[in-house]
């Protein structure tokens, strides 16, 4: 079908081009530039890592040749499963990639097995097609990308993007018109990477992603309904996620963690669980990656990793309550409910309420080896990104933060409950190390600092400060007033300690970067007419060039309608 290249835009970030129509038709997302780098290096050390994997299974296998036992020979839980990640689905593709399908199987230990094939790739929400062309050009061994969508017009964008982008993507991206969930549950185990970025929530897609990736795969999820996730509609994340969110200052994480804690919950169903590498909140959204393993056994530590959380409506205090603990005895474990209560009716330290909400994925949200590789690739092909230095600085943070701390204090929170001036960052970090504890930053939060030390500690060293830096009188009943009145038991030491600063705050290393420019946030659904309302999401400028370009094109129209009516007239 002819088109005229002067009705489209085209559009390049990284090594891919697309065409976008001046309509809003296919919706695309320049701010989520940052998402899709961080996809892609994640990508990258995923086929990276899985190959090192494959490796060491092979290696085993060869060290137990001699071994007949069924046992023995059984790779473990945590291995790929590489025989069903290259036997499922292929044959039924005819655009099927040539190294692909050349690739003969070898003989290990007495059995045929399958080499280790490029991974195959499934983004289910594909739209314009930009990430499955960006995977498919920039991230060398992916073997093929299949682009999902249930618009039959995005469907069109991106095969037409396809061929824009030349044989390279030809050959290895594919577009379906398709409705996603259908798709995945009717190709189980048979994506190395399913990556679902949908407009808004993911929760109607997990149960079918978690089945359509293969053993030690990879499972990518956005979320981008924030509002939902941090406690703006407790009752609807409730409903969509199996969670209820609480509206304190570690919302972000907290939503996170509720993010996760609902994909462990779809993969439990089909005695699947999954281990997270590396959990983001950037710009408007949270994105997950996790890989999915199958194990009945290993499942059943799932509530193990969640937890249930009490915050104290007064001074903000948070407590974590497992759901489940374990008791060893010689070799065997029972699992068994977690002891409670870990918190009193009241606050012991303001005296207020708590209120609950949960569960949530308490265990680490980070895995801090994938991220080490991840930054080092990042930071090796620093010009293949073009939001490296956003991303860079994400994941730099992200590599100094204590990986099994859950939620985080805010600093500038504690000392207005005190109504007192703050203490620098740096003064109170040394406080908590002086105090014998870990403490760091977070990603999520420029002032946000994540420590192991309990609440009373905090509030004692918080005391001591106030101490040398008194307060005005307040009212008796004030959860600060409560706390204060307390004598601290724990004499804080304020002397500078040596890591009271991480290594890229030593450096000065840009941890957190201001936006690229002005309205960087979600822009409008596809097909969305343009109004004078979106100015706050689009600015002043584009909103005004839209409306004149539709005023224009409807006096077009009109000038149209008039001279056919004309016409018709005169005959």
């Amino acid at each position: 079908m002819s088109m005229d290249l002067n009705d489209y835009t085209i559009i390049k970030e990284g090594e891919a081009e697309i065409l976008m129509h001046a309509k809003n038709e296919v919706f695309f997302n320049k701010t989520q530039v940052n998402n899709r780098d961080m996809s892609i290096a994640v990508l990258r050390t995923f086929i990276s890592k899985r190959k090192q994997e494959h490796e060491a299974l092979l290696s085993k296998r060869n060290k137990k040749n001699g071994s007949s036992s069924d046992v023995e020979d059984k790779p473990n839980d945590c291995d790929i499963n590489i025989e069903k990640s290259n036997d499922q689905g292929l044959e039924e593709k005819p655009n099927e990639d040539p190294c692909t399908a050349s690739e003969e199987p070898v003989k290990i230990e007495g059995k045929v097995r399958g080499k280790l094939k490029p991974p195959r790739v499934l983004e289910a929400l594909s739209a314009s097609g930009l990430r499955a062309l960006r995977y498919a050009r920039e991230v060398e061994g992916i073997g093929q990308v299949v682009a999902l969508d249930n618009d039959k017009g995005a469907v069109e964008a991106c095969q037409r993007n396809i061929k824009f982008n030349g044989s390279v993507a030809c050959s290895k991206v594919e577009s379906h018109l398709a409705d996603a969930r259908v798709y995945m549950l009717t190709h189980p185990k048979e994506f190395d990477v399913v990556d679902l970025d949908p407009y808004g929530s993911p929760s109607v897609f997990l149960d079918s992603a978690v089945q359509s990736v293969v053993d030690g795969g990879m499972l990518m999820c956005t979320a981008t309904d924030m509002a939902v996730l941090c406690g703006g509609n407790g009752e609807v994340c409730y409903s969509k996620y199996g969670s209820y969110p609480l509206r304190g200052k570690y919302c972000h994480e907290m939503a996170l963690r509720i993010l996760l804690a609902c994909i462990e919950s779809h993969a439990n169903r089909y005695k699947r669980y999954i281990v997270p590498v590396l959990s983001v909140q950037m710009d408007f959204y949270v994105r997950v990656f996790v890989r999915v393993y199958t194990s009945a056994s290993a499942m059943k530590n799932t509530p193990l990793k969640l937890s249930y959380v009490y915050q104290c409506i007064g001074c903000d205090s948070f407590h974590l309550q497992p759901i489940g603990r374990t008791v060893s005895k010689n070799t065997s474990v029972r699992y068994l409910p977690g002891f409670a209560p870990v918190v009193p009716q009241e606050c012991s330290d303001c005296g207020k309420k708590f209120n609950m909400g949960g569960p949530i994925w308490s265990a680490p949200i980070h895995d801090q080896d994938w991220v080490t590789s991840i930054l080092a690739d990042v930071k090796s092909m620093k010009n293949c990104y073009p939001a490296y230095e956003r991303i860079s600085a994400v994941l730099t943070t992200i590599s100094e933060e204590l990986p099994d701390v859950p939620l985080f204090l805010s600093l500038h929170n504690l000392c207005a409950t005190l109504k007192c001036t703050s203490p620098s960052a740096v003064i109170f970090r040394s406080a908590v190390i002086n105090a014998g504890y870990q403490i760091s930053g977070t990603h999520v939060n420029p002032l946000g600092l994540k420590s192991d030390a309990p609440m009373d500690v905090i509030w004692d060293i918080m005391r001591c400060w106030v101490k040398n830096h008194p307060v005005k009188a307040q009212p008796a009943d004030l959860p600060g007033s409560v706390i204060l009145a307390k004598e601290p038991i724990l004499q804080a030491n304020f002397a500078r300690a040596v890591a009271s600063l991480s290594k890229a705050q030593a450096k000065k290393v840009a941890r957190f970067l201001p936006n690229p420019e002005r309205h960087w946030g979600p822009k409008l659904r596809a097909g969305r007419q343009i109004t004078s309302k979106h100015i706050s999401l689009l600015g002043e400028e584009a909103v005004n060039g839209c409306l004149n370009d539709q005023d224009s094109e409807r006096d077009a129209k009109r000038q149209k309608i008039e001279k056919s009516n004309d016409a018709i007239a005169e005959s």
